[in-house]
């Protein structure tokens, strides 16, 4: 069965998110989208800032979908699922209050929605011109950076060169493995935001071999990420072992990790996803014979203890 594409749509209040929706909706890309829009509070205005396209726009108001109605998406998604041919992919677009682990572990935990969608990429779009004084004031603004796949670094416009520089920076501390682009009114090709495959970690690691990083960490005020990487084999029961429970006592502070490991004993590269506490571990594709064998791994969020964390994974070489 062919799996619908799914992209989810997250940023802080008044970011841009509705505009980047409206240009995917109105671009001419001869593709039909199911669109699912959530707001927070009773009383919805969102679906009707969606521009009047034939998209049928599904609108959860019952409260943050990080909250209450992750019950809601999957009846949603289910329901869509029925209409087979109507549609070829689905946009998620969250609250701007909300945290988007539940919106991606949704994809990890319901069965039936795993089996006939695939989550294509998380979108943030942060506002240039505010996002350094929502880093001060709301926790969310720094997790929706952390969760994001790729990144609209967006009002441009209204930023000196200097002061974007800067937001850039905090962004790429929070967050090193997000792809990042500049743009003015979410003003992006189309090619560069859907099926990008931003998170299937073994597609986009085809794309730009570089994505997980070199061998260091970066601090942010809120949020730490790390950066792991080793050139021997890791045995398999060890890293399970590990990272099991790491997210088991530490997953609440993890918002995302992700690497492609070398396992001992196996020709084929290892594609491991967590959000929180829950993970996903894959057999990607066969080692190729020019291809340097060894495992990257990163680890964002709070609070985070590079040494212990290295030491952990360390302790899980092969011997």
């Amino acid at each position: 069965m062919d799996q619908v594409p799914v992209t989810v749509l997250t940023g802080y209040l008044g970011a841009g998110k509705t505009t980047l929706l409206n240009r995917l909706l109105t671009e001419q890309h001869g593709r039909k989208f199911a669109v699912i829009v959530n707001e927070f509070g009773e009383l919805g205005i969102d679906n009707d800032l969606v521009v009047d396209a034939e998209e049928e726009v599904f609108e959860m108001n019952n409260g943050c979908i990080c909250c209450t109605v992750r019950g809601d998406l999957i009846r949603i998604i289910d329901g869509l699922m029925k209409r087979k041919g109507r549609f070829d992919a689905i946009l998620i677009e969250t609250t701007g209050l909300a945290d988007p682990a539940p919106v991606a572990q949704t994809f990890f935990v319901d069965e039936d929605v795993r089996s006939r969608t695939r989550l294509d990429s998380i979108i943030t779009v942060v506002d240039a011109k505010n996002f350094l004084q929502r880093l001060e004031d709301s926790h969310e603004a720094a997790e929706q950076v952390a969760f994001a796949d790729i990144v609209l670094l967006n009002k441009i416009d209204l930023v000196p060169a200097e002061e974007a520089a800067r937001v850039e920076a905090r962004i790429r501390a929070i967050n090193p493995m997000a792809r990042l682009h500049r743009t003015d009114h979410c003003a992006l090709p189309i090619t560069e935001l859907l099926d990008r495959g931003a998170f299937d970690l073994d597609r986009i690691l085809e794309i730009e071999p570089g994505f997980l990083g070199e061998d260091d960490h970066e601090h942010d005020e809120a949020i730490t990420s790390v950066s792991l990487r080793a050139s021997r084999p890791l045995d398999p029961d060890r890293f399970t072992a590990w990272i099991s429970e790491l997210l088991r006592l530490r997953g609440v502070d993890i918002l995302r990790c992700k690497g492609i490991l070398d396992l001992k004993g196996s020709s084929k590269r290892y594609v491991f996803q967590g959000v929180h506490m829950l993970m996903d571990a894959t057999t990607g594709r066969p080692w190729k014979d020019h291809e340097t064998r060894d495992s990257r791994f990163v680890l964002i969020g709070r609070n985070l203890d590079a040494a212990a964390l290295k030491a952990g994974f360390e302790s899980c070489l092969a011997r």
